[in-house]
């Protein structure tokens, strides 16, 4: 009998390998943080070879710290930090460059070139997004156009573009596998969300050859085994998703109509739109949530760019904290912000606003501003950016919000979820694992062998840890502060 599922979680900032058990309950979690680069202003890059090195290492060390054996284990899951793009030699499985990174911004004017050249509504009914530098395209369009020779040699069928669990699976399968799921191919702005395939005219847009790209395949399905010299035992991969549409599925957001929020490096509200893409607002971007047999679930999304990230700014960056956890703790020194507003647009807006050229900002600060009104502050711009992406779904299905299930690292922080339930006048959901994500690519994994047998499983075996509920309802003053700070902060680098 098969006692776990192992979910491999590689985020922006670092990777973890999470074993959960039948139960749900985890069992075992190993991690480490990889190094960020930031070349240029608005570049942001990572290694990949340190993204599989650290990826296997916590992997193998999982099973050493846990005294996991290979024959527990009844399959791998993997999330992923999305739109990074990884570009890498088929012969010598080495990237020709660092990967691109979601956050990079240094496809802005191609990205605008593209709008006034009048595709924005193609790119639309097809994909589903906006465009924008955020997603993978015009990303393997800059490698290919930058690194010498990589054009030729890419339509040459020499090299392999993928996210970073494409290049998570060809590397632990030893290249035998270049696939991609769904939910991760709908963000590269290169994929037909209606037809499910790439779509040719889209490819000659970006001049991308499609021999580039990997398969797209389910979300839940065994697609192979782990190759023995890297772990033996025939571990069957079989489970593979976006890391927002894993949370979404990790919080059980199985109906139309259900939202989640997850508080990672960046925020990103997701609501289950069912089997079809919903295209009623240009703010928000629709993207499949995942594939499993015949079934088929959409999502409407609002990608915040910066979130936790701006809580790692003030501990790394201005060294108003040592650890992440210590900003509630000074925040709740004191009553309110004292006047202060922070705008995190470190890498331009996201939904709603979509302002590639938004820098972020600090008003209102006097004499008697104190850390402590900063940290509130950075806690409330959070919240206030999910609070205008959430807006912005109310307004485009017509449906009300009745609660919000969240989860992601800062989620853990009493104080940001009470002032979330506050600003939405409606209850903030936290569950006993927040590891939603980690959990949803493990019930993924599981469900393709049948470690659980179906939804109500895996529903009977999920519980709340605690319901916030709304207590502050004089938010008026801060509304319109932020209303007006947005408006001051856009569009500040010339174009």
């Amino acid at each position: 009998m098969k006692k776990y599922v192992i979910a491999l979680d590689a985020g922006t900032t670092s990777n973890r390998a999470v074993v959960f058990d039948k139960d749900l309950n985890i069992r075992g979690i190993s991690q480490q943080e990889f190094q960020q680069y930031y070349p240029k202003p608005g570049w942001v890059e990572h290694d990949a070879v340190e993204i599989w090195q650290t990826q296997l290492k916590v992997l193998k060390d999982v099973f050493a710290e846990n005294g996991i054996s290979r024959n527990d284990v009844a399959a791998i899951g993997i999330t992923n930090q999305r739109e990074t793009t990884v570009i890498w030699d088929r012969s010598t499985g080495k990237p020709i460059s660092n990967a691109i990174v979601w956050q990079d911004r240094r496809t802005a004017e191609f990205c605008e070139q593209l709008k006034r050249a009048g595709h924005g509504n193609k790119i639309r009914e097809k994909t589903g997004l906006v465009i924008d530098a955020y997603f993978s395209g015009t990303k393997i369009k800059w490698i290919l156009d930058h690194v010498e020779g990589a054009r030729e040699r890419a339509e040459r069928g020499e090299l392999a573009f993928g996210t970073v669990e494409t290049w998570l699976v060809w590397n632990l399968t030893k290249g035998k596998l270049h696939i991609t799921d769904v939910s991760n191919a709908s963000r590269t702005m290169l994929f037909d969300i209606n037809a499910l395939e790439w779509d040719d005219e889209l490819l000659d847009l970006m001049r991308i050859p499609r021999n580039l790209l990997p398969e797209a395949v389910h979300s839940s399905d065994v697609y192979g085994v782990v190759a023995g010299d890297i772990l033996p035992g025939n571990i069957p991969i079989s489970g593979m998703t976006g890391d927002q549409q894993a949370s979404l599925f990790g919080q059980l957001c199985f109906e139309k109509g259900m939202v989640k929020n997850t508080y990672g490096t960046g925020c990103f509200v997701m609501m289950n739109t069912g089997d079809k893409p919903e295209l009623s607002s240009e703010k928000l971007i629709s993207t499949i949530g995942w594939k499993i047999g015949s079934s088929i679930q959409y999502a409407a999304e609002g990608s915040i760019f910066i979130g936790g990230a701006l809580v790692q700014w003030l501990r790394d960056n201005l060294g108003l904290v040592d650890t992440a956890p210590e900003v509630e703790t000074l925040a709740r020194q004191v009553e309110d912000n004292g006047g202060v507003v922070v705008v995190p647009a470190f890498a331009g807006l996201g939904a709603p606003h979509w302002d590639q050229f938004a820098r972020g900002t600090i008003f209102g600060i006097t004499r008697a501003t104190l850390p402590a009104h900063i940290a509130r502050a950075t806690l409330e711009a959070i919240a206030l950016q999910v609070k205008d992406a959430i807006d912005a779904m109310v307004e485009a299905s017509g449906a009300e919000i009745k609660h919000l299930k969240v989860d992601g690292g800062a989620s853990v922080n009493d104080l940001l979820m009470q002032i979330q339930a506050d600003l939405l006048r409606s209850n903030v959901v936290r569950p006993q694992i927040t590891e939603t994500t980690a959990l949803g690519a493990a019930l993924l994994a599981g469900l393709a062998v049948n470690f659980w047998k179906d939804y109500g499983d895996i529903e009977s075996r999920w519980h709340i840890d605690k319901t916030f509920t709304p207590q502050n309802s004089d938010v008026n003053d801060l509304l319109r502060y932020w209303e007006k700070a947005m408006e001051r902060t856009k569009n500040w680098i010339d174009n």
